[in-house]
C-alpha cells in the first residue's frame, strides 16, 4: 500500500463561525479503506464540516489534507480527481440520460461533452452496473425518481475512480433495499483499496453495520471517535441526541444495535427481560 493512502484525509483543528462558533478543533483522519460515518443532532455542525472538506467554505483556522496535499493549494480540477461527492439532493438543469450525467464524472480528466473516450464510456458503464443503475442509462435524468437519481449520482461520483468519496445522507431517498445496497457498495469500493468514504448520515444502524469508524458531533465539538464498537454505546448516544436510547448487539452481523425506547427507562432498572422485548429502530 502506498504512502498517499495511509491518511487519505486529514482535518486538522478546524474551527468556523458564523454569528457564533460552529466547528471547534476539529481533528481525525481518515486512512486508506476506512468508511467514516459523521453523525449528530442537527445543528452540530456535520454540513458545515462536509463543506470544509469539500471546499465550499474556507475555516477560520486549521487545514485539510488530501491525499498528503492541503487541499486549499490544489486546483478545482485536481479536487475533482481525488474526490467524488454525492449531495443529498442533486439539480439537472439540462435534459442529459442517465448516461450522459453519469459521464460528466469523467470531465474532472479533462474530457469535455462529446469527446469522450472508450476509458471514459467504459468507466461509466462499470459506475452504472455497480449501483444498478444500467437499466435507466437511456432515460432523462430528470425523468427518474428520486431514489433513481440518487443511484445515478453515486455512479457519477465512482466514475472517475476518486481516492476520496464524500457522501451527504445519500441514502435518504432510498427504500429499506437500495439503502443496504448503496452502503454495502460503498464498503466494498473502500475495503478493495479502491477509496476511502466519508459519509453524513442519521441512519444509526447503517453506520454500525457499514462503518469502520464512527465521528460524532454535537454543538460543534467532537464527542467520539472510533470503531462502531467503541463510539455507539447507550450513554453516548442518549447524551448526544438528548434521547433515551437502547443498545444491544445485532444477532447476525455483532454490530451494536440501536433502539430508541417508547420511553424513558429506570436507568439499571431494566433487566435481560425488558431488553429482549423491545424492537430495533432508529431514532
Amino acid at each position: 500500500m502506498a504512502d498517499g493512502w495511509l491518511k487519505m484525509l486529514q482535518v486538522r483543528e478546524i474551527n468556523f463561525s458564523y454569528a457564533e462558533p460552529v466547528l471547534k478543533d476539529i481533528s481525525f483522519d481518515v486512512s486508506g479503506g476506512e468508511l467514516l460515518a459523521v453523525i449528530g443532532p442537527n445543528g452540530s455542525g456535520k454540513s458545515t464540516l462536509l463543506k470544509i472538506i469539500i471546499r465550499a467554505l474556507s475555516p477560520a483556522s486549521g487545514a485539510v489534507s488530501l491525499d498528503g496535499r492541503n487541499i486549499a493549494s490544489l486546483s478545482r480540477r485536481d479536487v475533482a480527481r481525488l474526490m467524488g461527492y454525492v449531495a443529498q439532493q442533486s439539480t439537472v438543469r439540462f435534459p442529459l440520460t442517465a448516461m450522459e450525467f453519469v459521464l460528466q464524472g469523467r470531465f474532472a480528466q479533462g474530457r469535455m461533452v462529446g469527446f469522450e473516450s472508450e476509458t471514459d464510456v467504459r468507466q461509466a458503464a462499470w459506475a452504472m452496473e455497480v449501483t444498478e443503475t444500467s437499466e435507466f442509462a437511456c432515460r432523462l435524468i430528470g425523468e427518474l425518481s428520486g431514489g433513481e437519481r440518487q443511484r445515478a449520482v453515486l455512479a457519477r461520483a465512482i466514475a472517475s475512480r476518486p481516492r476520496l468519496l464524500v457522501l451527504d445522507e445519500p441514502v435518504a431517498n432510498l427504500d429499506i433495499s437500495h439503502q443496504v445496497k448503496m452502503l454495502d457498495l460503498v464498503k466494498r469500493l473502500t475495503a478493495e483499496g479502491e477509496m476511502s468514504a466519508l459519509v453524513v448520515t442519521h441512519e444509526l444502524n447503517l453506520a454500525a453495520e457499514f462503518a469502520t469508524h464512527v465521528l460524532m458531533l454535537k454543538s460543534g465539538e467532537m464527542r467520539g471517535f472510533g470503531s462502531p464498537g467503541e463510539v455507539l454505546t447507550e450513554s453516548r448516544l442518549s447524551d448526544l441526541f438528548d434521547a433515551d436510547l437502547l443498545v444491544d448487539v445485532n444477532p447476525v452481523s455483532g454490530a451494536p444495535r440501536i433502539t430508541l425506547t417508547a420511553k424513558k427507562r429506570e436507568r439499571g432498572s431494566g433487566g435481560a427481560g425488558e431488553r429482549g422485548s423491545r424492537g430495533a429502530g432508529e431514532p
